[in-house]
C-alpha cells in the first residue's frame, strides 16, 4: 500500500500568493490615505489648542504674546506682568504630527493671531497631506 501524501502544490501557493498580493494592492493605498487624514485631522486639533491657550493667556495678561516671544510664551513667562501659566497641559510645545514645529506669527496674516502647521512637507502652500493647517480655517 502506497501512502498517500498531503499538502498543497506550488501552483495552490502561487494562487494564494496572487489573491494576496491583489487584496494588498487593493486595501494598502486606502488604509495609508485614512493615515494621512489622521495626522491632518490631530494637527487641527493641536492648533485649536494653541489658539484656546493664547485666549487665556491674553486673558491673564492683557495682550498676546509677540512673534518673538512664539508659542514658548505658553510656557515660560517671557517676562510679562500676570502670567499665570503654564497654558498648556505637558508644560512643553508639542511638534505638529510629521515632526515640525507650529509657527505664530502676532499679528496674524487671516486673524488677530495665526497658529499654524505647514503639513507634510513642512513648506508654506501646498495640497493634500502638504496644505497648511491654520486657525482660520473653517472647523
Amino acid at each position: 500500500m502506497k501512502k498517500r501524501q498531503t499538502g498543497f502544490t506550488l501552483v495552490e501557493l502561487l494562487v494564494v500568493l496572487a489573491i494576496i498580493g491583489l487584496l494588498a494592492g487593493l486595501v494598502g493605498p486606502k488604509v495609508l490615505n485614512q493615515l494621512g487624514g489622521a495626522k491632518t485631522d490631530t494637527a487641527g486639533v493641536q492648533v485649536r489648542d494653541f489658539e484656546q491657550a493664547l485666549e487665556i493667556y491674553m486673558l491673564d495678561t492683557g495682550k498676546l504674546p509677540t512673534t518673538e516671544q512664539g508659542l514658548e510664551a505658553l510656557v515660560q513667562n517671557p517676562g510679562v506682568a500676570g502670567w499665570d501659566g503654564p497654558y498648556l497641559r505637558r508644560n512643553e510645545l508639542p511638534l505638529d504630527p510629521w515632526n515640525n514645529d507650529y509657527q505664530y506669527k502676532y499679528p496674524g496674516e487671516n486673524g488677530d493671531f495665526d497658529v499654524l502647521s505647514y503639513g507634510a512637507d513642512g513648506r508654506p502652500g501646498g495640497d493634500g497631506d502638504n496644505a497648511d493647517i491654520g486657525n482660520w480655517q473653517a472647523r
